[in-house]
């Protein structure tokens, strides 16, 4: 059976003496950590009956146990001249068609209605651009990734590179 190029678990890191032509990470905007910060709040009027310090404290764990989840599952985007990798996804770059920028508006369609439900995700709710770009590897069923980015022009400028 021949292999695949559909999105695999792979090691957040790049080869050995691989250039890396695109780099980014999907972090958490501010205004994430401030809704962080106000669930973390409520930990202190859960135990204020109980007393003060017992809120504080369950304060303080809950907003030290939501910043080690978001840190945890910020995924990168990483373009090298053979591959692409977004989030936990791998993908040789000879299997990549067309790619497409998207915002505001038809960013918010390219999620919804014209989704495709066989395509892979990595979306980030506080990141508005999303890029799609075409898998032509006609093994695999992924007609293509979408992946939220901050740089879309940066992103497809390394995607179409020779």
């Amino acid at each position: 059976m021949p292999e695949s190029s559909a999105a695999a678990p792979a090691p957040n890191s790049t080869p050995r003496g691989a250039t890396v032509l695109y780099s980014e990470k999907l972090h958490p905007s501010p205004w994430i950590w401030l809704v962080a910060a106000g669930l973390s709040g409520a930990g202190i009027l859960v135990f204020a009956p109980i007393s003060i310090a017992a809120g504080i404290t369950a304060a303080l764990v809950l907003f030290a146990i939501i910043t080690v989840l978001l840190v945890l599952s910020t995924p990168s985007i990483t373009v090298t001249r053979h591959t692409l990798q977004v989030g936990r996804a791998t993908i040789e770059r000879n299997y990549i068609g067309a790619v497409t920028q998207f915002s505001g508006k038809e960013a918010t369609a390219e999620r919804g209605p014209r989704l495709n439900g066989l395509a892979y995700l990595c979306i980030r709710g506080w990141v508005d651009p999303v890029v799609r770009i075409e898998i032509t590897d006609p093994s695999d069923p992924t007609p293509y990734w979408l992946t939220s980015t901050r740089r879309p022009a940066q992103l497809m400028a390394a995607l179409t590179k020779a």
